[in-house]
């Protein structure tokens, strides 16, 4: 969630840091700072709140510097402050950190550091990190060989990045666990550190991942990686085709908006990288060894977080009803902790746009233990998800900076709809004959969400409607309730309205009694989700004065003259109709918020990227 960011190298170290700071403000953040060797020794800046409070104080206080690192901080020990911003400085003042993750076990080591004379100047687990190098390092070690000293020490997944006094234009960095990534790029001009992919991309195209337990020396010259042990662990530079551009606004207000109008092309990028439809064949060259199992699985389990867990929901349908094989899908948090029964021919289906998501990785990691085949659905070349899993079917939505996931979302869904085509033709579920219309259909799918994207039928009198809105049901059946539960995400998550998904058919047995004139609700019934079924919903809800929205397919004049609102899509077929119903959703809710006064792409409380419990 938090964000890291170094230079080494380049004379105007610190104006590069600061630019890859604002590049890192889309995860979230309370509070950012920087650290920078100077000829007068490190020198700290840190401010609470925007990245701007910052920049201003580096306008007063200029610092020309070679060598520089930087952070954007989410609290999780100590309230947001100056004093609990990163970086943090040791007691001499000789080396600065930065970090992301948590030191589970920062209580005790922090009573063995005041205990040997160590004073602390502020609430977080951070600290002791600075404080334990600063031991080591007067002790006569170099600061990667005491960041490699220290971290087994250090209870939990951290990433963390030091420059010390002692050693000029040098930063060194670790990643240990599932703290998030840690990635080395390097230019003409200089090399940098970051913890996201995105805000190198301003600056170079040719990068190299740290892997769990690997340790780095950055200078202007190089990038030496090492294991803890010492060993040399070379990892070499890729150059990443993404597009910087494709990281800025361009002519849209928001990210937000930017990136749910990249749908279509999201979505074509993902589809025309898997499957063809002349010759009709999927085309998977990242399943990896993960492809020899599929023919033999017996069973699915999908597990996500968030919108990726709505997406997982989808994705159990397409298995059990494309593929032929029992599915679920589970909260990854709650699955690590529920000794789940696996085994070989189990496959875990992880979704994580990042690959970098904490509670995903540990539960990747339970489903290893166990010996169950693993694949991940990722649109993070590179991200950690990729290098748990035998497996890997990537996204291709491109960089996603809003908080609220969109074009990820909808990639997702139909990697999850290709990847369940292709397990039920391996596992002679489905026939040739029997594919073509599924592929035909993925095909159409990037122009009907386009439709619905330049048409906006409807939504506007529906921001009407919901945006005086007290709270909101969304209601769905079969695979219309994952739609329901994402919808119902997307509006919380940014306009601060109290929404529940449910499953249509639960209304009677509760929670109808929320139901009054203030309390919207949201029908997904369009005509392949057991919309029969939903009439009688929508009737029992304004029965009780309650006023209703619909999502409908196109030319439903019975559910528009019984709901309040309409809001028609075309009919995308049963398998994808999930994706396409969920495109005027996100228009409802980013417009509420909107007219709500509401930041959409920084959410209050929210991080794009969760990597700590």
């Amino acid at each position: 969630m938090c964000g890291i960011f170094a230079c080494v190298g380049a004379a105007d170290a610190t104006g590069q840091v600061l630019q890859g700071l604002h590049d890192l403000e889309y995860r979230g953040y309370d509070s950012a700072g920087i650290a920078a060797q100077s000829g007068d020794g490190l020198v700290v800046l840190r401010r609470e709140g925007k990245i701007r409070q910052l920049a201003e104080a580096l306008e007063t206080t200029p610092v020309s510097s070679s060598c520089a690192v930087g952070h954007t901080r989410w609290a999780t020990h100590g309230r947001p402050s100056d004093d609990n911003s990163h970086p943090h400085r040791s007691c001499d003042g000789t080396v600065a950190v930065v970090h992301n993750g948590i030191v589970e076990n920062y209580a005790a080591l922090k009573s063995q550091l005041a205990g040997a004379g160590h004073t602390f100047a502020s609430e977080t687990d951070t600290e002791v990190i600075a404080h334990l190098l600063e031991e080591r390092v007067r002790e006569g070690e170099d600061l990667l060989m005491a960041l490699r000293s220290i971290t087994p020490r250090l209870e939990g997944s951290q990433a963390i990045a030091a420059i010390s006094t002692a050693e000029p234009d040098t930063v060194v960095a670790t990643r240990v666990g599932n703290a998030g990534g840690v990635v080395v790029g390097r230019s003409d001009r200089a090399l940098y550190v970051s913890s996201d992919l995105a805000a190198l991309l301003p600056h170079t195209r040719s990068v190299a991942f740290l892997h769990d337990g690997d340790f780095v020396r950055i200078t202007p010259r190089e990038a030496a990686v090492v294991r803890g042990d010492g060993s040399s662990s070379p990892r070499p530079f890729q150059e990443i085709e993404a597009d910087p551009a494709a990281a800025l606004k361009g002519t849209y207000s928001t990210f937000m908006l930017k990136e749910i109008h990249e749908q279509p092309e999201a979505l074509t990028d993902t589809i025309q990288s898997l499957v063809s439809l002349d010759p009709l064949e999927f085309r998977m060259p990242d399943l990896g060894a993960a492809a020899e199992g599929l023919p033999s699985i017996r069973r699915v389990v999908l597990i996500g977080m968030g919108s990726s867990l709505n997406a997982a929901m989808i994705g159990r349908q397409y298995f059990e009803r494309l593929a032929g094989i029992p599915a679920e899908a589970d909260n990854a948090s709650e699955f690590r902790h529920r000794a789940p029964v696996l085994g070989p021919d189990t496959l875990v289906v992880s979704i994580s746009q990042s690959g970098e998501t904490v509670d995903v990785l540990e539960a990747m990691n339970v489903a290893k233990e166990a010996g169950a085949l693993q694949i991940t659905i990722c649109n993070t070349e590179g991200g950690q998800t990729t290098r748990v899993a035998e497996g890997t079917v990537y996204t291709r939505a491109g960089l996603e900076r809003g908080v609220a996931s969109t074009k990820c979302y909808v990639a997702a869904v139909a990697a999850l709809n290709v990847l369940a085509l292709h397990v039920g033709q391996l596992q002679g579920h489905l026939a040739a004959e029997d594919l073509r219309p599924h592929i035909a259909a993925l095909v159409r799918l990037p122009g009907l969400v386009g439709k619905v994207l330049a048409e906006r039928v409807g939504v506007d009198e529906a921001v009407l409607e919901l945006s005086t809105a007290t709270d909101a049901f969304f209601l769905g059946r079969g695979l219309a309730f994952p739609v329901a539960m994402e919808g119902a995400l997307k509006l919380k998550e940014i306009s601060y309205i109290h929404a529940e998904g449910y499953a249509a058919g639960e209304m009677k047995h509760g929670p109808i009694a929320l139901i009054e004139s203030n309390f919207a609700t949201v029908a997904i019934a369009p005509k392949h989700a057991l919309r029969t079924k939903m009439i009688s919903n929508i009737e029992q809800v304004q029965a009780r004065g309650g006023r209703v929205i619909a999502v409908i397919t196109e030319g439903d004049s019975e559910i528009t003259e019984l709901a309040d609102q309409v809001l028609p899509i075309p009919d995308a077929g049963p398998w994808l109709e999930p994706i396409v119903a969920n495109v005027p959703l996100q228009l409802l809710a980013y417009d509420v918020a909107t007219a709500r006064g509401f930041d959409v792409d920084q959410p209050r409380n929210l991080a794009k990227t969760v990597t700590v419990e």
